[in-house]
């Protein structure tokens, strides 16, 4: 806990002082220094600042700054039995420590690529996303374990080139260190690149942030055969490195010792240098950083030094910070003065001033500790580039990554898919038998069984599409995928980083929405918000699947590739329009790491398969069970039906009939007149449920639904599917399975939902006695299920990064377009 959290009269343990610079250093010599007992004396009157007594005398301190001060509660260990002076030895301090389970909480920053959140997942046993690209973390994921007597609790940040904010990702990361103020910050370099990498460590030296290097992939540099001495690097820089193959999960442990040891001021190699900027820019961080230590609330907020460099930057992101300061007009001025003298001798702008420094200063430290061999580094990837980003074949070898990727979600998905089919039918039928008739039973195995069932089913066809997306993201492909369409995602008006965002869409939407704040551009990111929906997301695969294997089973990948190419051709459309209308803008330059190709690990394919497996069972579990109840619900009820036919009456006549024919039958006539019989008691029975359900609550809501859908093809099955697919959209196929099982007697001879669509006929008006589903009513309801009103969380998501206006524009423009689109392919259709 913190200083702040003790109350008036509580007394504590100083265990960690945090803070920057000439702040820290003012704390420490008022007495507050590890080992020390602190009493609360008093809150002022509004409760700011608060007075302690310390070394027997009375400091007040704001609660920003005793916020920064880590302590343990003197109640919760019996005091040592020494002579106790008010200071306590390092051995009984360890033991409150360790009572208290002492939490460190840890900051993970690094480059794209650098392989940030596999060390994440190693480290902590976590599971999160791994990509080899940019954007795959765009906010901060937190685990906690423990590390002998310490609890940690680390922060995966999104990975980021530099803190100038001049991204989101930049912004984030550098808002986060500043308000977290994280004790240690891990700062992952990738071993093979290091000049680029440090250039993020010189900032986070300037921000004069306790910083453990974890220098990894170490095995890559190995390979290139130079030669690094970390620990003189460590010395030059002030902080230890360590080197880690976190792949493997190789010096994590050794990395965790370092970051105790610093946190508990052990590490003898820790002290903060600071990177020389030339005469110039040197006396203006002074002059400046001279005005900062005057305001406490500055000097609390981050290192006087880093915050001077952020003036000469003209940084706008902490413009609100410092104009909260009485001090601000003067700052104003003597930065504006010195950023003129810089520039006059550098004839150059400061921004460059300083990234040359820093590049410089990383220079100079490698030129002391680093030998490269003359290997050509890139000669794998350069070859394997050669094929997948050639003019020629690039883009066939993309569409023919892609339409193998739909051919074994068809093919290998088939025979998984027919076991759980298989094992569904089999718990229906246990159900039914050890149950009494009644609504409970039914409302377990048509509700239920039959609703979460159905969409149970195509959870293999799910992981093997989500196998492919991510191959093509850890091995680096997915980077590749941006360069070749860069060109085309201009010509549409689109920056080529929203190539991913969309290509992420068709996992998830929700991420794939989130993942446009890579996007520096405000307008680039709208457009890819705007038309990521289109992109068929897994969610829709259901009841494409569906769909395509009962109307479509002699070309089902070819199908499947073509849905989804439509998606992608609206979007292209609509980015084109909103470019040409709402979001006129200049055009952004395309700046993108292409990082070399890796081979990925089983375990890393298998375990995001295993996790999106597991999400999808949650969401079966979550809104598509409570969806499947309710739908369920509403047409079991009301169950008084007045039926216009004696179906009793009729079944008794029928059964009388059979009876008195298979007297006389003779024995080879007996099989043809069961198999009619059985045909008119199922035909009977089918025509008597079918009359039942239509008289229920959603038959009731379909049938106003149905004259808007009829023109589309849909009835009012169809209809009231598309209503509850609003929600997440396998709900549709869950809708269908529950309208399609009602009353169904589920055994080893249960047909499938595909058969039952298939055999589904209009039981009354014009059409009765025709079929409901036809090819071309099922492409029809595919076009309106692909493009019509995304899911709940999609608009919440959309909501949050742009505002909520422009999630309700996406959710009308999307249904009024599904409709559009949908009506013209029908009435199209049938003039054929």
């Amino acid at each position: 806990m913190v200083l702040s959290e003790l109350k008036e009269g509580e007394k504590g343990v100083i265990v960690g002082v945090r803070g920057y610079g000439s702040f820290k250093r003012r704390l420490s010599e008022m007495g507050f220094i590890r080992g020390k007992e602190v009493l609360v004396i008093r809150y002022a009157p509004l409760r700011d600042p608060i007075e302690y007594r310390i070394m027997n005398y009375e400091v007040s301190l704001r609660a920003s700054e005793a916020s920064l001060i880590d302590v343990v509660p003197i109640d919760s260990y019996e005091k040592p039995q020494e002579d106790f002076k008010g200071t306590f030895s390092s051995e009984s301090l360890n033991t409150v420590v360790k009572r208290e389970e002492k939490t460190i909480n840890v900051a993970l920053v690094g480059n794209p690529n650098a392989g940030k959140t596999t060390f994440f997942n190693h480290a902590s046993g976590s599971s999160e996303r791994v990509g080899n690209y940019s954007g795959v973390t765009v906010s901060v994921k937190r685990a906690t374990f423990k590390h002998k007597d310490y609890r940690i609790v680390i922060a995966d940040l999104p990975g980021t080139y530099s803190l100038t904010a001049y991204s989101p990702e930049e912004r984030y990361v550098r808002d986060y260190l500043i308000q977290e103020k994280p004790d240690i910050v891990i700062n992952l370099v990738d071993a093979s690149n290091l000049e680029r990498n440090m250039f993020l460590t010189t900032q986070l030296i300037d921000m004069d942030m306790k910083v453990v290097m974890a220098l990894n992939m170490f095995d890559v540099l190995k390979k290139l055969k130079a030669e690094l001495d970390y620990d003189e690097m460590g010395r030059l820089l002030g902080m230890p490195i360590v080197p880690t193959i976190s792949s493997k999960g190789k010096g994590i442990s050794e990395l965790m010792e370092r970051v105790v040891k610093v946190y508990e001021d052990q590490e003898s190699i820790v002290r903060h240098i600071h990177i020389n900027y030339g005469t110039e820019v040197e006396n203006a961080i002074v002059a400046l950083q001279n005005i900062i230590k005057k305001d406490a609330d500055l000097v609390s907020f981050a290192s006087p030094r880093f915050l001077s460099l952020k003036l000469l930057e003209e940084d706008k992101s902490l413009q609100n910070v410092f104009e909260k300061s009485e001090y601000y007009e003067e700052l104003k001025a003597k930065a504006s003065k010195h950023k003129k003298i810089i520039e006059e001798t550098y004839n150059d702008d400061v921004n460059t001033v300083l990234t040359d420094a820093h590049y410089g200063f990383i220079s100079g430290a490698l030129r002391e500790c680093y030998k490269e061999k003359d290997v050509d580094r890139h000669v794998y990837t350069q070859k394997i580039d050669h094929i997948l980003t050639n003019r020629v074949f690039g883009f066939p070898v993309f569409l023919i990554f892609m339409y193998f990727a739909f051919y074994c979600t068809f093919t290998l998905g088939a025979y998984p898919m027919e076991w759980i089919e298989n094992g569904v039918a089999i718990l229906a039928e246990w159900m039914q038998n050890k149950m009494t008739d009644g609504p409970l039973r039914d409302l377990l195995v048509d509700g239920i069984i039959g609703g979460v069932g159905g969409v149970l089913v195509f959870l293999p066809n799910i992981m093997i599409l989500f196998f492919f997306i991510s191959l093509m993201e850890d091995t680096g492909y997915m980077a590749r995928t941006v360069f070749i369409m860069d060109k085309m995602m201009h010509k549409i008006g689109l920056h080529g980083r929203s190539f991913i965002p969309l290509v992420m869409g068709f996992g998830c939407n929700v991420p794939a929405i989130m993942a446009t704040r890579t996007l520096n551009n405000r307008k680039d990111r709208m457009i890819t918000m705007l038309i990521n929906p289109f992109m068929s997301c897994s969610a829709r695969l259901p009841v494409y699947l569906l769909l395509i294997g009962a109307f479509f089973p002699k070309r089902p990948a070819m199908m499947l590739f073509l849905i989804y190419t439509i998606g992608i051709l609206l979007a292209i459309i609509m980015a084109r329009v909103f470019r040409k209308t709402l979001f006129r803008s200049a055009d952004v330059p395309f700046v993108m790491e292409l990082p070399p190709y890796r081979m990925p690990t089983t375990r890393t394919l298998l375990k995001h398969m295993w996790n999106k497996g597991v999400q999808y069972l949650k969401k079966i579990s979550g809104v598509i069970l409570v969806a499947s109840i309710i739908v369920w619900a509403l047409g079991y009820f009301p169950r008084t039906t007045n039926y216009t036919m004696d179906y009793d009456g009729m079944r008794t006549e029928i059964s009388e009939l059979y009876e008195q024919t298979l007297t006389n039958a003779e024995e080879e006539e007996i099989e043809e007149l069961t198999a009619s019989y059985e045909q008119q008691i199922q035909s009977l029975n089918y025509a008597e449920q079918e009359e039942a359900l239509e008289n229920t609550y959603i038959a009731r809501i379909g049938k106003i639904m149905e004259p808007a859908f009829q023109p589309l093809g849909f009835d009012w099955k169809m209809s009231v599917a598309i209503l509850t697919g609003a929600a997440a959209k396998e709900v549709v196929v869950s809708t269908l399975g529950v309208l399609y099982q009602e009353g169904e007697e589920v055994g080893e001879d249960s047909v499938l939902l595909q058969s039952k669509l298939k055999a589904s006929t209009y039981a009354s008006g014009p059409k009765r006695g025709e079929k409901i589903y036809t090819p071309r009513v099922a492409f029809s309801l595919m076009l309106f299920i692909l493009i019509y009103f995304p899911c709940i969380g999609v608009l919440a998501v959309t909501a949050k990064e742009a505002s909520w206006k422009w999630a309700l524009f996406l959710a009308v423009y999307t249904t009024a377009l599904a409709y559009i689109i949908s009506l013209g392919f029908y009435q199209i259709s049938g003039l054929f």
